[in-house]
């Protein structure tokens, strides 16, 4: 399938019994702490690609709870091969992101990820390697937390 000019992000969430804890990803091909994160395909919608790329990266049920985030990041066209199929004046694609609710739910590693930890909220933030992931998870610890409404 054609990959689509956009990017996804889906952090993984749990509560525990008064807080709660975030998955982060090592990938496999680089020393990158990420939350799950592919593109889209074909006329996929940013949330279908979400729920896809959850269940093929961490085996995340596409029934369970996701959170649609307002952080939205940009990445330069160059750092996808596929952007050789884009429209040549698309020199960004924009990185979706969402929430989803993995409280008793086991996840799954696939091949695109050598190792996975849940972390609080503090250790998850300085353990990821994007500024955009750093970013989404900040508003999804504050919505979780009710500080936004």
């Amino acid at each position: 399938m054609p990959r689509a000019p956009f990017q996804i992000l889906v952090l993984p969430y749990r509560r525990t019994d008064d807080a709660f804890e975030y998955a982060v990803f090592r990938r496999s091909d680089a020393v990158i702490w990420q939350g799950i994160a592919g593109g889209g395909e074909d006329n996929e919608r940013p949330i279908d690609a979400a729920k896809r790329e959850a269940s093929e990266e961490a085996g995340i049920p596409e029934t369970c709870a996701y959170i649609p985030l307002q952080s939205i990041s940009s990445i330069p066209v160059n750092n996808f091969k596929a952007s050789l199929n884009w429209d040549p004046s698309l020199y960004v694609i924009l990185e979706h992101t969402f929430g989803v609710d993995c409280t008793g739910v086991p996840l799954v590693l696939s091949h695109e990820h050598v190792k996975m930890e849940w972390l609080p909220y503090q250790e998850a933030s300085e353990r990821f390697t994007y500024d955009s992931n750093r970013t989404a998870l900040w508003e999804l610890n504050q919505r979780l937390n009710g500080a936004i409404q």
